[in-house]
């Protein structure tokens, strides 16, 4: 087994088994831990949302109660940011640790994204909906079409995706150290063609990347992981989840500025 997600290796569920007799995990099991991790991570960004987006007066310069608004919730993105990368970082580390480390995770990515996505929202209204529908139909489409057999993993098709994923890591991880020396790939984040491309590339990876997901845990279930890998699963799909999302964001900001 094979995956372009980090965090779903190919020697996920065989370290599992190092930690014991006891429950296996169930795909129905992982469908449960994945919609709980959902729920903590839709309140915790609507909690945010809030903060962000609200009535302005109508005689208050909308401009400046937005500036003071997005600093006042700075903070509380940056604390989702940290919390998720380092309970992140503890999950993959820590797996059987996940029942805890899993639903920390989808909080502190909540206030990141609630945040990034209200400053987005305040930018371009109604883009936020866009990115929640088409990242929503997106993994029912995809999930539907591994179900039917429509898209079948292979071989070939597992190197691909982790190929593809591999080579965006490595432009993102470039652009971040030119960030160091004042510089960066202005190509990737402009509204151009190019950009406009580069963003739709990312996108299909980030989608096909799902069917990898779907297919690991699949196989996990068939093999009797331990019942702790159903949280751990579950957050292996939220990361790709939220990557997608933030993807979707990006490509529809890029179309909506060349308006």
């Amino acid at each position: 087994m094979r995956t372009s997600n980090p965090v779903l290796t190919n020697t996920t569920f065989e370290q599992g088994h190092t930690f014991g007799p006891g429950a296996s995990m169930t795909l129905q099991g992982a469908v449960n831990k994945t919609m709980i991790l959902l729920f903590l991570l839709v309140v915790s960004a609507a909690w945010v949302w809030a903060k962000v987006i609200q009535p302005v007066p109508i005689f208050e310069s909308l401009e400046g109660e937005g500036a003071r608004t997005i600093s006042s919730v700075g903070p509380l993105i940056m604390i989702g940011m940290m919390g998720g990368l380092i309970s992140g970082f503890v999950t993959i580390f820590k797996k059987d640790w996940s029942a805890v480390t899993a639903p920390v995770y989808a909080v502190c990515q909540g206030l990141f994204l609630g945040g990034v996505s209200a400053i987005y929202e305040m930018q371009y209204h109604g883009i936020v909906f866009q990115a929640v529908a088409l990242t929503t139909g997106t993994l029912f489409c995809l999930l539907m079409a591994y179900k039917s057999g429509i898209i079948k993993v292979t071989q070939n098709f597992r190197l691909g995706i982790v190929a593809a994923t591999g080579a965006i890591c490595l432009v993102y991880l470039v652009n971040w150290i030119m960030s160091f020396f004042g510089g960066s790939i202005h190509a990737i984040y402009s509204n151009g063609i190019f950009g406009i491309g580069f963003s739709l590339v990312v996108v299909g990876v980030a989608a096909l990347s799902l069917v990898l997901d779907f297919d690991f845990i699949e196989q996990g279930a068939s093999h009797g992981a331990p019942k702790y890998m159903e949280w751990y699963s579950a957050f292996g799909l939220m990361v790709t989840l939220i990557w997608l999302y933030l993807e979707i964001l990006r490509l529809l900001s890029k179309l909506r500025s060349r308006d």
